[in-house]
C-alpha cells in the first residue's frame, strides 16, 4: 500500500443513463473521500439529488475514455470495473492495490466490452438475498467507495451531533453544473461534435437502444 497521503480515489461516469444518477453519485463521491469525479463525453451534468455536494469536489472532462484512462494511469491509479465478471472479486476482500479509479456500468446493461477492456481488474458487490439481480449504480458505488475508504485509511470526518460536519462552500466563478474547459479543448469539442457525439461519453449508444433519445435524453433521461 501506498502512503496513505498519496492514496487517492477516482469515480468514472461514463455512459451513465439517468438523469439524478449524475448528482448522487457526486454526493456518495463526497462522502468517502474521493479526489475527483472524471466526466467522459457531455461536460454538462445534472446535479439533482447532490444536496449542494457537487460545491466540494472537482470535476474533470474528457471525450473519451481513452483519454480519461490515460490521465488516470499517469496519476498512478488502477481501473477497476464495478461489474459482475467471471474474474471479478469481492469487494469484501479489499483486493485494492494502489490509488484507484472505479468505472461504473450503465444502470440497464453494466459495463460494455470496450468498457471492460480498460479495467485492470473487476469488483463485484456480494448479495444474499432473493429479491434483486442488480443494485442501482449509486448505491453500488456508495458501497464501493466506502470499503475503499476503509482499505486506504481515510481519516473519519469530524461530527456534531447527529450529522457530520460539513465544509465551507468553496466560491466558484461557473456554474456547478458545467465542467470548465482550456481554450483547446473547447475547439476539441467542436471538431468531436461532428465527428464522435455516437462513440464518446453518454452519447455511447447501448443495444437496443432508440437513437432518438441520444444527446440529453441519453445523457439524462429518466
Amino acid at each position: 500500500m501506498e502512503d496513505d497521503e498519496g492514496l487517492k480515489s477516482y469515480v468514472v461516469i461514463h455512459n451513465i443513463a439517468k438523469r439524478h444518477n449524475v448528482g448522487t453519485l457526486a454526493r456518495s463521491a463526497t462522502a468517502f473521500g474521493v479526489s475527483e469525479v472524471i466526466l467522459v463525453g457531455r461536460r454538462d451534468f445534472n446535479s439533482f439529488g447532490s444536496h449542494g455536494s457537487t460545491s466540494h469536489i472537482p470535476f474533470r472532462h474528457f471525450y473519451s475514455l481513452s483519454d480519461a484512462c490515460l490521465f488516470l494511469k499517469a496519476k498512478g491509479c488502477d481501473i477497476c470495473g464495478v461489474e459482475i465478471t467471471p474474474n471479478a472479486t469481492s469487494v469484501t476482500t479489499h483486493p485494492f492495490k494502489t490509488s484507484t479509479a472505479f468505472l461504473l456500468g450503465n444502470e440497464g446493461t453494466g459495463l460494455s466490452a470496450k468498457e471492460c477492456d480498460f479495467c485492470d481488474y473487476f469488483v463485484y458487490i456480494p448479495q444474499y438475498g432473493c429479491g434483486t439481480a442488480s443494485l442501482n449504480v449509486t448505491v453500488a458505488a456508495s458501497i464501493i467507495l466506502h470499503h475503499f475508504a476503509v482499505w486506504a485509511g481515510f481519516p473519519e470526518r469530524t461530527r456534531d451531533g447527529n450529522k457530520f460536519v460539513v465544509a465551507e462552500r468553496p466560491v466558484h466563478k461557473v456554474g456547478r453544473n458545467f465542467c470548465t474547459e482550456t481554450a483547446e479543448s473547447v475547439t476539441a469539442e467542436r471538431y468531436l461534435k461532428r465527428e464522435n457525439d455516437a462513440k464518446n461519453g453518454f452519447f455511447e449508444d447501448t443495444e437496443g437502444s432508440d437513437s432518438s433519445n441520444n444527446l440529453l435524453d441519453a445523457v439524462f433521461g429518466d
